[in-house]
């Protein structure tokens, strides 16, 4: 199936979509050696495309991706940060053949499964809170929770305006506790203990929906299969309805 220009360009030049709007406007765009203005020309296979006049290699956008990646701590999950020494994209080697997107973010600080795909309704339906897609974590804190923090933390609290809260909370002994949320606000966690007065240490998420990390080592990456995929869309498969412990 043919594919518009732009989305050609974003693809094979990595660059954001807005971004190969504007290229292929600015005339830096050719087709069969003839500058396109036109962000919506739909390419058949066969034309050729040159880019700031140099060939362009056009990728196959019908091949889905689906990457479990096993984030360490230090790496950030942006692609677009130019300051950022260390990108967790960068750890899939050798890079696909096509644009990968992360589907939810993990601090710098934290570590665990992140995903990635270039496809937008995977991103999508695993990012959006209406679809009630549960993340399970582990995390060590600097201090024991009193079982009426850890209903306040099913409850609810209220920081800069957002309603911060998790599903369930499930101690593990000493200051380590299992986490379950199905929403994904900045540092959630981190602002939600830090709140209780016990400030997060370490945070590792192990599982997304269905889909777990399992042994896949720190640093590595892999492909999922479609069995997979499929449990990471599962909504609410990590935790039961939320309830106070």
């Amino acid at each position: 199936m043919a594919e518009t220009l732009g989305k050609i360009i974003s693809e094979a030049a990595f660059l954001s979509r807005r971004a190969a709007v504007t290229a292929v406007k600015s005339g830096r765009v050719r087709i069969n050696g003839k500058v396109c203005m036109n962000p919506a020309e739909r390419i058949e296979p066969g034309m050729k495309i040159a880019f700031d006049r140099r060939p362009l290699e056009i990728p196959d956008l019908t091949e889905k991706w689906y990457v479990m990646l096993n984030k360490p701590a230090g790496y950030v999950c942006t692609a677009s940060d130019p300051h950022a020494p260390l990108k967790a994209i960068d750890l899939i080697v050798p890079a696909p053949p096509v644009r990968l997107f992360s589907a939810g973010r993990l601090d710098k600080e934290s570590s665990g499964m992140i995903l990635f795909s270039n496809d937008g309704d995977f991103v999508a339906q695993l990012t959006h809170p209406r679809f009630q897609i549960v993340k399970r974590y582990e995390v060590r804190l600097a201090g024991e929770l009193t079982p009426e923090a850890q209903k306040q933390m099913v409850r609810g609290i209220k920081d800069e305006g957002e309603l911060l809260r998790v599903l369930k909370v499930r101690s593990l002994g000493g200051c380590r506790y299992e986490l379950f949320l199905n929403e994904g606000k900045k540092r959630e966690i981190r602002r939600l203990t830090a709140a209780l007065g016990a400030p997060t240490i370490e945070l590792d998420r192990l599982a997304i929906g269905a889909l777990e990390l399992g042994s896949l080592p720190r640093g590595e990456w892999r492909r999922l299969t479609e069995a997979e995929v499929k449990a990471a869309l599962t909504p609410g498969a990590a935790a039961p309805e939320r309830k106070e412990v």
